[in-house]
């Protein structure tokens, strides 16, 4: 199976120092114009998914969520997570107070890929 969403050693360590200090975390990228800007980081059940969103996976066993419109557009890619030395879009996520920010980098599926992916997870 493809997997959906992998993530950077840079991002995985960024997210190890989260864990440590805040528990098990979840991700949502969403579709807006400012918090769409890039994925949020949050404390598991820190953020109410809405109807129809997307789990694409999961990185260290931290789900992956991404609002449905956004999936619609993006379905036919890979996402890959990293992290950048900036302070994110109104500083909501968990690694704000560290000055970094994750960012998502996308690729389109090859039609190989296409064929097997991993299964989604939708809020219904």
């Amino acid at each position: 199976m493809i997997k959906r969403i992998d993530a950077t050693p840079e991002a995985l360590a960024l997210i190890a120092v989260l864990k440590e200090k805040h528990g098990d975390l979840m991700f949502y990228q969403a579709g807006g114009c400012c918090e769409g800007t890039q994925p949020q980081c949050f404390e598991k059940g820190g953020f109410y998914q809405r109807m129809g969103d997307v789990c694409i996976g999961e990185i260290e066993g931290t789900e992956f969520w991404v609002d449905n419109d956004l999936f619609e557009y993006w379905k036919h890619a890979h996402f890959t997570l990293k992290v950048i030395d900036a302070f994110g879009a109104g500083g909501f996520s968990l690694e704000s107070p560290l000055k970094k920010s994750f960012q998502i980098e996308y690729r389109l599926f090859t039609a190989e890929e296409a064929e097997n992916l991993e299964p989604l997870r939708f809020i219904e």
